[in-house]
């Protein structure tokens, strides 16, 4: 890949990362409820989603599932419940101040991180569709297709790791002192609740 279409690359994947969305908002999230460090594990299931998008459209599947509207809209419709389910759930968690909340967050299992983050970004078909339009942008014809396709996932992960942990879980951490009191943990709750929830209903609603 050319030094400047791989700057370019770099450019778009960066905008990319920083417009806020469900995986924002599930880093932020993970980021209150586990902690800073043990927030990448949520982040890493969003990548492995990621890599997974790349692949598909690589491979050619994506433009089935593009061209679909049977597959796209039962893919989009069981991520948006998905979303509303976690928006739920978090809405009406119960604050806890006993003592024993920074112990159950933070012994959260990884895996459960990992897998909620998994989930979070590989039951939206549009990301596909965007893949789609994007990859084709940055990739040439007339060069290995391999080499080009793992730069391009390889720079994209990077990037999306730096921002979501970094500024996302990062930024998270200004909200942490709302966590001290029984209303502050019920507001953050309630607005990440429904955070969600809207994430759910855009995606179900915005074709």
């Amino acid at each position: 890949m050319q030094l400047s279409l791989w700057v370019a690359l770099v450019g778009a994947g960066a905008l990319i990362s920083f417009t806020p969305g469900a995986g924002a908002i599930n880093t932020m999230s993970n980021a209150l409820n586990a902690g800073f460090r043990r927030s990448i594990w949520g982040i890493l299931g969003q990548q492995a989603a990621l890599l997974i998008h790349i692949v598909i459209v690589a491979l050619g599947v994506g433009l089935l599932v593009a061209s679909s509207p049977l597959a796209f809209n039962i893919i989009r419709y069981v991520g948006a419940a998905y979303l509303v389910y976690l928006g739920i759930r978090q809405f009406l968690a119960k604050p806890n101040l006993d003592g024993e909340r920074t112990r159950s967050l933070s012994d959260e299992p990884r895996w459960s991180m990992f897998r909620r983050g998994l989930w979070v970004n590989i039951l939206n078909p549009k990301a596909i569709v965007f893949f789609l339009a994007f990859l084709p942008q940055f990739i040439r014809a007339d060069r290995p297709l391999a080499a080009q396709y793992l730069i391009v996932a390889a720079t994209t992960v990077v990037i999306d790791v730096l921002v979501m942990w970094f500024f996302f879980a990062g930024t998270a951490r200004s909200f942490q002192r709302f966590t001290r009191d029984a209303h502050g943990q019920q507001v953050l709750n309630r607005v990440f609740g429904v955070l969600f929830v809207a994430v759910g209903v855009l995606l179900a609603v915005i074709h």
